[in-house]
């Protein structure tokens, strides 16, 4: 499934939160935000697309998903934190090269034909959330129980999967059908992830050391080795050009996404335009992470997974004839089902340490809301959602908003920034309330009422913008007709 990453080590961010961020770009999913309690989760899971079959671990913890409302292709929960305060985006669908392939192949489901029976594939972003979250105390130990998953059960896709908790943030990737490796992402940068394999430096004596900030499959040095997979020159080693991909799409798909967002991060650091850039939207070096110029906000990360190259000739809403018009796939794109960031926050009583901001349909006519995921359920607002058009929640307004204001962008737009601000301002202005209320009087059902009230907020100026659009909207229909226009 196409999606962006976005992850914000604690010295990069203004608050030393950690922050994990993605957009779950899949095929016009229906979402919705729930907690899923112990007594829910599963003993056994088995998976809808590969039909593999796993045996969890007792005693599991309560944690926040965001799964498809029709569950016939599985629970796809996306992305979520626990009550461990341990944050979890799972899956950026990365690419590989035929050689990683033909060397470890994809775990795929093998149907039963004839006398043949039927042979399980591995797992996927359909499972890794249900199979790992509810399991893990630290951002280290996601990693650590998914490697052991992948390693024994392999996989059917390539994927990349973030964990943070208050301290760290690990990215992994995997290689082929059952390998691996992941970095601890360093405190001071920011890491832009578009749908490539990403890691561009990878200490491998540490991955077979103190495993300080590198952890991989057991067996990855010797894998690289027997099938010639090392295409590093100078003994440097670099890990995308190892099991990564430099295609031609990529240069329409991906990287231009991480030219955008470093573009936006680092816009003194190097050059990214005009005569002699140090990076273009199609350059394949452009690097994995980097120290943004400034701190960065819950709203800069907002921003960043809302793009469509706005301020360059590739921006799709120009009036400009620029000739590039929407050549470059946007990261704010129309397909979104739900984009979430998970943050963690040191300073704040443990309680209410985690902060999951949730928008859904396309991020660039979104706005973000702040919910408390250490709580028994969400509002109704949130996850009450059925597969029909509804305006009585949050995922089905979001995706009415987008509907309504991209063939009217230019009128709409200021409306829609409106209405994301609003929302954002009064939603830090109740979380800064409960923050303080919850600090002072140690009682952490008041989460589950601050959720109301966020809910409720939400609710409110969502109806008004619809309102407001609706109306701006019917303005440009085609078969408008007045007497002064003869």
């Amino acid at each position: 499934m196409a999606c962006t990453t976005v992850l914000v080590g604690k010295k990069a961010s203004n608050d030393g939160s950690t922050m994990i961020a993605r957009t779950d770009d899949g095929h016009f999913d229906v979402k919705k935000l729930i907690v899923v309690t112990p007594d829910k989760q599963p003993k056994k899971y088995k998976s809808v697309i590969s039909h593999v079959e796993v045996e969890l671990l007792e005693k599991p913890l309560r944690y926040t998903a965001c799964p498809n409302v029709d569950r016939k292709g599985g629970i796809w929960a996306a992305t979520g934190m626990n009550e461990a305060n341990v944050g979890m985006t799972a899956t950026e669908t990365i690419t590989s090269n035929p050689r990683v392939l033909a060397a470890d192949p994809l775990v795929e489901l093998k149907k039963a034909h004839g006398r043949e029976k039927e042979v399980p594939g591995g797992i996927g972003e359909e499972d890794i959330v249900v199979l790992v979250l509810p399991y893990i105390r630290s951002a280290r130990e996601g990693v650590l129980r998914l490697g052991a998953l992948l390693e024994r059960y392999g996989t059917y896709e390539s994927n990349g999967i973030a964990f943070n908790d208050e301290n760290e943030i690990w990215w992994m990737e995997t290689i082929g059908g059952h390998h691996w490796m992941a970095k601890r992402v360093p405190d001071e940068v920011c890491v832009m992830m578009p749908n490539q394999f990403g890691m561009d430096c990878f200490d491998l004596k540490d991955a077979f050391g103190a495993q300080e900030a590198h952890l991989c499959s057991s067996n990855l040095r010797e894998f690289i080795a027997d099938n010639f997979l090392d295409l590093n020159q100078d003994g440097k080693f670099n890990p995308r050009n190892i099991f990564g991909s430099h295609t031609d799409m990529d240069h329409i798909y991906n990287t231009p996404r991480a030219w955008f967002m470093g573009r936006y991060l680092a816009p003194r650091t190097f050059r990214w335009e005009g005569p002699n850039p140090d990076f273009t939207p199609e350059s394949d070096d452009l690097p994995w992470a980097l120290r943004p110029e400034r701190k960065l906000t819950v709203e800069d990360v907002k921003y960043l997974l809302s793009a469509h190259y706005q301020g360059t000739p590739y921006n799709p809403y120009t009036s400009q004839d620029t000739g590039k018009r929407g050549m470059y796939r946007s990261i704010g794109i129309n397909r979104t089902g739900v984009t979430a960031i998970c943050q963690v926050r040191g300073y704040a009583p443990e309680a209410v340490k985690a902060l999951e901001w949730v928008c859904f349909g396309s991020t660039t006519f979104s706005a973000m809301l702040p919910v408390y995921p250490n709580v028994e359920r969400m509002p109704g607002y949130l996850s009450d959602v059925a597969p029909e058009t509804s305006t009585e929640n949050f995922y089905w307004c979001s995706r009415l908003i987008g509907a309504l204001a991209d063939p009217i962008y230019a009128s709409g737009i200021q409306t829609v920034e409106r209405y994301q601000n609003a929302m954002a301002v009064e939603g830090r202005r109740i979380v800064r309330e409960y923050d303080q209320k919850i600090t002072e009087t140690g009682d952490a059902k008041l989460m589950a009422e601050a959720n109301g009230k966020l809910a409720a907020m939400a609710k409110e100026k969502t109806a008004s913008v619809l309102t407001d659009l609706v109306l701006e909207a019917s303005k440009h229909m085609k078969n408008g007709f007045n007497l002064a226009d003869n």
